[in-house]
């Protein structure tokens, strides 16, 4: 194995953010931006809430010029050019299914002398899942909505309350279904040959999809440390096999050592991004992240929730940014808002805000804006950059207008309430 790649804490920094499409600006634009950044960052994960918008929308808008809500969605369900499945739910490309298909046919297995928690829906719903097939092939799709309580068995899984509902999720983990389209962000399902390529329906060799598996893991967090308790998106690969598999990587130059100042544990990049790093290593922007229009210097950007940059606590180690989403905390526990946002200025975390879209007015309100270091509250350049970040958000959420009245900064409330009203 090659000797580490050794970096700073700013340049691994920089790294992470330019491999999500986060820095030093939006270089994508438009719905075929939104593919090209889907693709790019590996993951998007999904989530039903929307208090403004919903968090793979935000993370989108983060990163692709002039994108609205529900891109992604045409992208998923009438282009088919990629799927939401999982767990822990995100849309993957459609020409990985072969890949996926291996996790999903060891889900439906279990471990060798240990059932799934899959395996034992399927199991215990048996009757449902006959059912539920026969129902798909007559009427071509349905949700869980079409299923009453009265005519249900009750459940108590946290996946459903009907046994229909257990049933079709099943069906959805196993392969055996895929989401036809959404309704309310509810799943409409479909039998997977009614929804992907009939050539991609099939399984990867199994090494192939373990390999597949880890450096897309890699990919998406830019710097990993391969840890299973850190690291969890590669699940499929059992643990017998990721040693070897990892091994392999490293051997073939698919994946490199990297070893950043102050961080203990050795981490994992992409061979491929090796140029990448050594550009960032050296103060220098790769030339495939150059940004469109305006650079994050000039105008903030509003990270979703669930960013990878800055959730799961990633904001800490990345950033000295102690952020958690507290939409789960009682109202009383929070330190923040319900639904705080953190605020990327240049390539640091440097405030966070609280908000709601007035639906009535059409308003959308700061609650609170919270800065790490109050000196930015009189700086000019950071007001210039805060005001455009929040105008070009209030384009993104189809809102009226802005109500700064919460921000405390005179210099930042008046800038934001001009330049949103202009």
């Amino acid at each position: 194995m090659m000797l580490p790649i050794n970096l700073t804490i700013d340049a691994a920094r920089r790294f992470i953010l330019g491999k999500q499409g986060l820095w030093p600006g939006r270089r994508w634009r438009g719905v075929a931006g939104a593919e090209q950044a889907m693709r790019a960052i590996e993951y998007l994960q999904l989530d039903p809430l929307q208090i403004i918008a919903r968090s793979h929308d935000i993370t989108l808008h983060s990163r692709v010029l002039d994108y609205a809500p529900g891109m992604w969605e045409d992208l998923a369900y009438q282009q088919r050019k990629f799927f939401d499945w999982g767990g822990w739910l995100a849309a993957r490309p459609m020409d990985e299914l072969p890949h996926w298909r291996v996790v999903m046919r060891r889900e439906r297995d279990g471990e060798p002398g240990r059932d799934s928690r899959i395996q034992t829906m399927g199991r215990d719903h048996a009757e449902a899942i006959v059912e539920m097939r026969d129902i798909l092939r007559e009427r071509g799709t349905v949700s869980n909505r079409d299923f009453k309580m009265a005519t249900r068995t009750r459940t108590q899984s946290y996946r459903g309350r009907k046994d229909s509902a257990l049933a079709l999720y099943y069906m959805w983990r196993t392969g055996e279904v895929m989401t036809h389209h959404r309704e309310n962000f509810e799943r409409v399902y479909a039998l997977t040959e009614a929804v992907a390529p009939a050539h991609l329906i099939r399984e990867s060799d199994e090494a192939e999809a373990d390999r597949f598996l880890i450096t897309k893991d890699v990919s998406f967090s830019g710097l990993s440390r391969l840890s299973r308790s850190s690291d969890a998106f590669f699940r499929g690969v059992s643990f017998g096999s990721a040693k070897q598999r990892i091994a392999e990587l490293l051997s073939d130059g698919e994946l490199i050592a990297v070893q950043v100042e102050g961080w203990k544990a050795l981490h994992y990049a992409l061979g491929s991004d090796a140029e990448a790093l050594h550009e960032v290593s050296a103060g220098r922007v790769p030339q495939a992240w150059a940004p469109l229009e305006i650079p994050t210097t000039e105008e903030v950007v509003f990270l979703a929730p669930l960013d990878q940059v800055s959730a799961r606590g990633r904001a800490k180690v990345l950033f000295g940014f102690d952020y958690i989403w507290e939409v789960y905390k009682p109202a009383e526990k929070r330190t923040f808002g319900y639904y705080t946002l953190p605020v990327l200025w240049g390539d640091r975390l440097v405030a966070r805000f609280d908000s709601k879209l007035d639906r009535a007015t059409g308003t959308f309100v700061v609650l609170g804006l919270w800065l790490e270091d109050a000196a930015l509250g009189d700086d000019p350049a950071f007001a210039e950059a805060l005001a455009r970040g929040f105008a070009r958000f209030v384009a993104f959420l189809g809102a009226s207008g802005l109500d700064a009245t919460a921000i405390r900064e005179p210099l930042l409330r008046e800038r934001a309430d001009a330049l949103c009203a202009s």
